[in-house]
């Protein structure tokens, strides 16, 4: 091996070493946030660190601060972090030690992760995935392409590859598993570097694990593995060059398992020696001693060897004190980045083309991502039998695979999670995911990808990597579709910051909402009832459009009052407020009522961000409110609308703001007399509108 990488990975981990020491040292000072080190894994991380390029992208787990250095990140950058100050060049402040995100011209690219063990694997694959699509439509990476780039010996110069870092305890998450799974049927640019140390927190893996990662990846054919000794310097560097040179060449994945020493705390919090047994043993297998041999074995000299030592040591208390010294957020930093800027602020283009046909709901937003996608190639989508044999089994994507090619419109396994979480990696690469989950009812094993990956990368990476992304997903009940097809979900996904969400009632506004959703470089949830998509449902023909323009854009936080009143002291008027089939029940129970000139209807169009401005108005006006959804009322996201309402507009009103939603059980029943009990109508809405005019 050149003696200039000897000294290079001898240096940082004579560095990574002295920052744990110092760490414990002044463990009164830094144990007021959490925090891991790389000690005993320093020589896999250091090995991987030094040979990845700008336009590779990382996804390091909390104990890598090892790999950071070895990017070229400074002691002062990850003490930034450490001590949770303001100009923390990964998240200002607002997550854990060794939980970077970074976009520098001069280093490998690292998306925001989060710190649920194994959960960055979906993620990093959608970066993978996102590469493969580039080289084969022949884009560049936008956020990769300004940067210098290396030659390799056969491929593009631009192309990278993916390096996702894994502690060995985290392989046995589902959703490693999904991960592999596509990554190895789609041969994907990526290396899984898993760190074992033979521990989760307290347990062990003779405890938790039936196989370690290198025997697990066996059974993922595709996906090549190797296992080596992790603490040794040059045995990990040049099995990690001949690796990564293959995946460079080759575009084809690889999983390599590192067998290393823990020999420090698992965390800052639970401390070794509570529970380990096997220290003496970890001592003995130390990278440190072995690669200060590998460089006097080398010609280096024991003076210059300690030369390296004491700098090592010198830099990182100087840059702790520093650190120590620099500003902390002030409160109003609370408040930035939560979501990136949208250029979308105001309607556009024309709603009601002369002469255009009405269609029905789920075909302009077909036309919609049919539109978008000829004419931005960065465009893509996938989801569950969206493919070309069936086009969505709502006919949602009905000849956009043909049109567009296998590589634009593609099936995924049944993976709910990786189609939800692949989406923050190819954003990532400056693509554009439409995913989909098939029903409401299935989004639940990805919401720990929506809620931890997609929701919280903006925020947390303190604006870096906002995650743009459309996630469409079928919804509500729909011809006896009974408790696996009919759930409404708003009330959950409305719970998780950082997302944008639309809830529809109309073609023409689902149109105008998905454009609105691709330009804008946030994560959108657009919820599109089934009941509306043909508007085959007694009372739903107001779901039909004409077609708006390919210019039409509707932006989010616009309600529209479908049905608006005059002010009138000496009648009783009531504002409803809803969403979705909502809207149908409200205006056709108004309707049958005779009372349109009485009752004004707001329908949301977007749950968040909501109009709260348009809603008041129309209460403070009416002085009653009637909030209706189809998700069962208590504990919902309507229920917290009504209390919203009745606490900003509590001396206009005339009676309680009321809410009416489905019966309060468990699922939806198939039967359908059951189904008609449980869920509202319009009979049951006009009920509930004479209830409160007469209250």
């Amino acid at each position: 091996m050149k003696k200039n990488i000897l000294e290079k990975g001898f240096s940082k981990l004579c560095t990574a070493k002295a920052m744990a020491e110092l760490y414990e040292v002044n463990f009164k000072q830094v144990s007021k946030y959490v925090h891991a080190t790389s000690r005993g894994h320093e020589a896999i991380q250091i090995a991987l660190g030094l040979q990845l390029l700008p336009q590779d992208y990382a996804f390091p787990y909390y104990r890598d601060d090892a790999m950071l250095l070895a990017f070229g990140l400074e002691p002062y950058d990850l003490m930034l972090q450490l001590l949770a100050k303001k100009d923390d060049p990964f998240s200002g402040g607002r997550t854990y030690y060794s939980h970077p995100s970074l976009k520098d011209d001069d280093k490998p690219k690292i998306p925001h992760q989060s710190s649920a063990t194994g959960m960055q694997a979906i993620p990093a694959t959608g970066v993978a995935m996102g590469l493969q699509y580039l080289e084969k439509q022949g884009l560049k990476n936008s956020v990769t392409s300004n940067h210098v780039s290396a030659s390799f010996p056969s491929g593009r110069t631009e192309d990278g590859l993916v390096v996702c870092s894994l502690g060995d305890a985290s392989v046995t998450e589902g959703e490693i598993a999904e991960a592999f799974q596509m990554a190895a049927l789609k041969q994907m640019p990526i290396l899984y570097l898993v760190q074992d140390n033979g521990w989760d927190i307290s347990a062990n893996e003779a405890e938790t694990r039936a196989q370690n990662a290198f025997e697990y990846a066996q059974g993922f054919h595709g996906l090549e593995a190797i296992s080596i000794d992790g603490a040794n310097f040059t045995e990990s560097y040049e099995a990690l060059e001949k690796v990564i040179k293959t995946i460079r060449e080759e575009r084809r994945p690889f999983l390599v398992h590192a067998k290393v020493p823990l020999l420090n705390h698992h965390t800052s919090g639970v401390r070794m020696e509570w529970y380990r047994d096997d220290l003496d043993d970890a001592r003995s297998r130390d990278p440190y001693p072995v690669l200060k041999q590998q460089l006097l074995d080398a010609g280096f000299s024991e003076k210059e060897v300690e030369s390296i030592e004491d700098s090592a040591k010198s830099k990182v208390q100087s840059d702790f004190e520093k650190a120590l010294k620099a500003e902390d957020p002030k409160p109003e930093d609370l408040f930035t980045n939560d979501f990136a800027p949208t250029p979308i602020t105001e309607e556009k283009g024309t709603r009601a083309p002369e002469g255009a046909e009405k269609v029905v709901m789920v075909d302009c937003a077909l036309f919609a991502v049919e539109e978008l996608m000829k004419k931005h190639k960065e465009c893509l989508l996938y989801g569950q039998d969206v493919g070309g044999r069936l086009g969505g089994v709502f006919r949602e994507a009905a000849t956009l695979a043909q049109k567009f090619g296998d590589d634009r419109v593609f099936n995924t396994p049944i993976q709910e999670a990786f189609i939800v979480g692949s989406t923050v990696g190819m954003s990532a690469v400056g693509l554009k995911p439409i995913v989909e989950v098939q029903f409401a009812d299935y989004i639940w094993p990805g919401l720990n990808q929506l809620f931890t990956e997609v929701s919280r990368s903006c925020y947390l990476s303190n604006g870096k990597w906002p995650v743009s992304m459309i996630l469409r997903v079928p919804i509500g009940a729909y011809g006896s579709g009974g408790p696996y097809h009919s759930s409404s979900v708003e009330s959950i996904v409305t719970n998780i910051r950082g997302i944008k969400i639309a809830y529809p009632s109309n073609g023409a506004d689902l149109k105008g909402l998905m454009k609105a959703a691709y330009y804008d470089s946030n994560p959108v949830v657009i919820l599109e009832h089934k009941g509306l998509y043909w508007s085959k449902v007694p009372g739903t023909k107001g779901a039909t459009s004409i077609e708006p323009a390919e210019d039409y854009i509707l932006p989010f936080g616009k309600a529209w009052v479908l049905q608006e009143i005059w002010k009138q002291d000496n009648v009783e008027t009531l504002t409803i407020v809803t969403y979705g089939m909502g809207v149908h029940w409200a205006y056709n129970a108004s309707g049958e009522l005779n009372m349109r000139d009485q009752i004004e209807i707001i329908d949301l169009r977007t749950l968040f961000p909501l109009d709260e401005d348009t809603i008041m108005k129309s209460v403070k006006k009416t002085g009653k409110c009637l909030v209706v959804t189809e998700e069962p009322s208590n504990n919902s996201f309507a229920r917290a609308l009504a209390g919203k309402i009745q606490e900003e507009c509590f001396k206009y009103l005339d009676a309680p703001v009321m809410t009416i939603g489905s019966e309060n059980m468990p699922a939806i029943p198939l039967n359908s007399t059951l189904e008609e009990t449980m869920i509202p109508s319009t009979e049951k809405v006009k009920a509930k509108i004479e209830t409160l005019l007469n209250y």
